[in-house]
């Protein structure tokens, strides 16, 4: 799979965009664990050409992620333009347009998905953020608004006519949020649809190796995105890339390389911003791994590990799990 001249391999699988997330350490583990391409959080237009610090720092990419695809968003023509031009000078391999975030402070102001009530201006966004800059661009969205709503076809076929390189399809509505399941039959038609000549990235409940190629087999995408799967285990990539060559479910990796994962996490979060704020953006891969599912009497232990808010605290706390807890129910 190609996006303009980045080659990306065949059944390339990619770390999402995830607002708190996907900072440049969360996206380099993730590459290193196998993911062909990362993205950014996303980033706000408006924000952007202000030159809020916390956004601009949003930029930054280290050379070992790449092919990494830095994500804006915004509502109007100028700023999106303006801020393509300030993300083209942070030289990402790929400019995406976010027209999928369905949060009430985005969509509810007109960007993200709040777009799919306004077509026209979708496209004319998106058609002059290509006419601006000379990176691939492209666009991630959902279905439409809400399930009477389900323009995703037809607009895919417009965006492409825009200009964009590739198109990523969350199989669900705005309305939906993040609610029920991803609907992989309308990304299928997406595909499907021989007029569309640009590749299609599916995304949605892409949660296990064994959904990852179910999900190649029955829609014929391109690509695949994996986002909330990946939160507090990043290792998911390796799995599904293991899965994936061998057709056979395979060992993960092992459980002390996987807390020394979580630990790098928190010794580079601490060290982008300071201890206390550090830790507090960790907590939630800390309450999302799966690590720590299915321990009996573990909620003491958990609400001590998610309160701690010291490095010398949290390392010990995960000691005690990794060499004490796990040990003696195994």
């Amino acid at each position: 799979m190609k996006i303009g001249s980045i080659d990306l391999g065949y059944r390339p699988v990619m770390l999402a965009p995830m607002e708190d997330v996907t900072d440049h350490s969360f996206r380099l583990i993730c590459k290193e664990l196998g993911a062909d391409m990362v993205y950014t959080e996303f980033v706000s237009a408006d924000a952007l050409i202000r030159n809020i610090a916390a956004t601009t720092r949003k930029l930054h990419i280290n050379e070992k992620e790449r092919p990494t695809a830095i994500q804006i968003y915004g509502r109007e023509v100028g700023p999106m333009v303006e801020a393509a031009k300030i993300v083209e000078e942070a030289n990402p391999d790929i400019l995406d347009i976010n027209f999928g975030c369905p949060v009430k402070k985005v969509a509810g102001k007109g960007a993200g998905a709040g777009l799919l009530r306004d077509v026209p201006k979708m496209l004319e966004i998106t058609r002059a953020v290509v006419d601006a800059v000379k990176l691939p661009v492209t666009v991630k969205t959902r279905l439409g608004w809400d399930c009477e709503n389900k323009i995703i076809v037809d607009l895919a076929e417009r965006l492409q006519d825009c200009g964009i390189k590739a198109i990523t399809v969350h199989g669900r509505t705005r309305s939906q949020m993040y609610t029920g399941e991803a609907d992989w039959e309308m990304i299928a038609k997406v595909k499907a649809n021989q007029r569309l000549k640009i590749p299609v990235i599916g995304n949605g409940d892409i949660t296990t190796p064994e959904r990852l190629v179910e999900a190649f087999e029955k829609s014929g995408v391109d690509g695949v995105m994996v986002g909330r799967a990946s939160i507090g285990a990043p290792w998911i990539f390796h799995d599904m890339k293991q899965y994936m060559a061998t057709g056979k479910k395979c060992d993960t990796l092992p459980i002390d390389r996987k807390f020394a994962i979580l630990r790098r996490q928190i010794a580079e979060s601490i060290d982008r911003i300071d201890e206390y704020r550090g830790i507090l953006h960790i907590r939630r891969h800390l309450a999302a791994s799966p690590l720590f599912k299915g321990i009996p009497n573990f909620r003491e232990t958990r609400i001590a590990m998610l309160r701690a808010s010291t490095n010398d605290e949290l390392m010990s706390i995960l000691d005690h799990i990794e060499n004490d807890i796990i040990p003696s129910i195994s």
